[in-house]
């Protein structure tokens, strides 16, 4: 079992509203969007952290035929290593062999991406498996469960990445061509750019 964790508790403070909520094509949220590829990808459990402006996230997923439970991270001001933690205490059982870990920032990437991802785990067991590009690294991580721990007492000040960078391998880096993968949207100006 490999669920996965989307993080949407930030104050979202350069974009000024939530990201969670922001509309895309084909009347998508950007939170909609990720949930509804994670189901098309086959991931059966879809956990997303909120914590800033909490209530109108999870409202505006209300209407939606998609399926995700819910966590309050009350300690999301402490950054993304405080939502990784909260989701991980949800989804953290026996049978869950590791977890896939996404942005809300990143909407756009690809089902194929995902199952690609999960392919590559399932094949060469590596701790951590990432969409690549060149140089660039993207989402979903999946973080093998022999790294819970390690996340859980990462330094609050680094948070997860020490612990992603020390696991990264050459087998655990999956290349693929889904700009969606890469495609990070922090301010008004990032939505702007053409989409991928």
């Amino acid at each position: 079992m490999i669920p996965a964790i989307v993080l949407a508790a930030g104050k979202s403070s350069r974009m000024g509203r939530p990201k969670a909520t922001l509309p895309l094509d084909g009347g998508d949220t950007f939170l909609t969007r990720i949930v509804r590829t994670f189901s098309e990808a086959s991931v059966e459990d879809v956990v997303v952290v909120v914590g800033h402006d909490a209530d109108a996230i999870v409202s505006s997923f209300a209407d939606v035929n998609l399926v995700a439970r819910f966590v309050d991270n009350p300690d999301y001001e402490r950054g993304q290593l405080s939502s990784l933690i909260a989701g991980l205490r949800v989804v953290d059982r026996p049978g869950v062999n590791a977890v896939l870990m996404t942005l809300v920032d990143v909407p756009l990437v690809s089902a194929a991406t995902i199952r690609a991802v999960v392919d590559r785990y399932r094949q060469t067991g590596a701790p951590i498996v990432r969409p690549v590009r060149g140089d660039e690294h993207g989402h979903p991580v999946l973080i093998d469960r022999s790294l819970f721990d390690a996340i859980r007492h990462a330094d609050p000040a680094v948070g997860a990445k020490a612990v992603i960078r020390a696991n990264v391998s050459k087998a655990g880096d999956v290349s693929v061509e889904d700009a969606g993968a890469f495609a990070d949207f922090d301010t008004p100006e990032d939505l702007r750019r053409p989409r991928p």
